[in-house]
């Protein structure tokens, strides 16, 4: 058990002795977000099972003030060190002062590895968040992992460690949960394939000889979540789903052989395991954030609530295989999971750095693979043994990707 301070310890003690559910106190990394205002209601409907204890919040600093109102964490961390300032101006002047502020990379980490909390939301997106996520799992933190990028990254870092710890990383995106919940109904020796579904984005049955006059506002129109900028163009070009594909390899110890992708436009299947024996078990719910959440926030048990499917609703449901040669970032994404070390670390970077560039007009959509392409070929397949080479072979990436991006604008 970790050392827990004072009263704490004795709660969980007690509640161990009444055999009541030990209370989660949570960090959330990425706590302005879509995931971590979800992960907040959920807190807020199970306030005897839930405690806020520690916030990041980014940038956002009229929504971290409110949420330093409302939950009264122990620590507030912020993207930068002026808005760190402003918000602990404005918290003292709300009799809010005992709560601590801090700021940056470090901030983040004092917010994950706080000694209270004994459950972290990892949610911020992108590489952002790598360094708190991969620290919490060395202070022997159990991790909900909504941020997929971490596992892209540094999954080999990340999952050795929490095995050493003897820690569960408990993924939160729906289609990896699903896998988890479908996991339970058998051993890993008898799993023949994992599925990850897709929705096949908005460009489905577009014609790949369209893709070049795709709009910014037509990518972002995803027919079935609502999610933030990047993570709607990366479902569009599937690299989503291929950056599932990196994640489910590393969460669930499987060869990229043992994971595959179909095409499932209703999105009522999130996920399905393929056993050896020709069964198959699939997870299917509503699509709504709050129930993977919970089902982290609680594992192993599973509580009551109210996120209900109407089973009515079950009629009709179409699957197909994916096209890779009309989204080749999937295709990208196998390759890079394969050679793995740096290449998946570049594969990040370089959809990061081509997404933003098409979000901004200055690339076509047709030309995201392709930067991302050129980017692997100039990064080697190096075995990543710390967080500040992951950091490193990022930047490189990064900084070639954007000379391609910036030669696209000057043609």
């Amino acid at each position: 058990m970790s050392p827990f301070e004072g009263s704490s310890l004795t709660m969980d003690r007690l509640s161990q002795a009444r055999n009541l559910p030990l209370m989660k106190r949570i960090a959330i990394l990425g706590s302005t977000g879509s995931i971590g205002r979800s992960t907040l209601s959920v807190v807020e409907s199970f306030p005897d099972r839930f405690q806020v204890v520690s916030l990041a919040a980014g940038s956002n600093l009229d929504a971290a003030f409110e949420q330093a109102k409302t939950w009264k964490p122990r620590v507030v961390s912020m993207a930068k060190e002026a808005d760190a300032a402003a918000l602990r101006t404005r918290l003292i002047q709300a009799d809010l002062g005992e709560i601590e502020v801090v700021f940056g990379s470090a901030g983040t980490i004092r917010v994950a590895t706080l000694t209270e909390a004994n459950f972290v939301v990892s949610a911020i997106v992108g590489v952002a968040g790598l360094e708190a996520t991969y620290e919490a799992v060395c202070a022997g933190k159990s991790v909900g992992l909504a941020n997929k990028e971490c596992l892209v990254a540094a999954g080999e870092l990340i999952t050795t460690e929490a095995r050493r710890q003897d820690k569960p990383l408990l993924p939160i995106d729906s289609e990896h949960n699903a896998v988890h919940q479908c996991l339970r109904g058998g051993r890993m020796s008898e799993v023949e394939r994992v599925w990850l579904t897709a929705s096949g984005g908005p460009f489905l049955k577009t014609p790949a000889s369209e893709f070049a006059k795709i709009t910014v506002e037509q990518a972002l129109n995803h027919p079935t979540w609502k999610m933030g900028r990047r993570i709607t163009i990366d479902s569009a070009t599937l690299m989503n789903k291929g950056f599932e594909v990196i994640e489910a390899c590393r969460l669930f110890n499987l060869p990229p052989s043992q994971v595959g992708v179909i095409v499932h436009p209703q999105s009522t299947i999130h996920s399905m395991v393929e056993f050896v024996d020709g069964t198959f078990l699939a997870q299917f719910s509503i699509t709504d954030m709050r129930l993977p959440i919970l089902y982290a926030l609680t594992y192993p048990d599973r509580i009551p609530s109210d996120l209900k499917y109407p089973v009515s609703n079950l009629r009709h449901l179409d699957f197909e295989p994916p096209d890779m040669r009309k989204f080749p970032c999937l295709a990208l994404a196998y390759e890079a999971v394969e050679a793995g070390g740096g290449k998946t670390v570049a594969l990040n970077a370089a959809d990061e750095v081509a997404v933003a560039a098409f979000l901004e007009g200055q690339i076509a959509f047709s030309e995201i693979p392709k930067v991302i392409a050129d980017v692997l070929k100039e990064t080697p397949a190096k075995p990543m043994e710390s967080i500040s080479q992951v950091l490193a072979v990022d930047a490189e990436a990064r900084k070639i990707a954007n000379g391609l991006t910036h030669r696209a604008i000057a043609s």
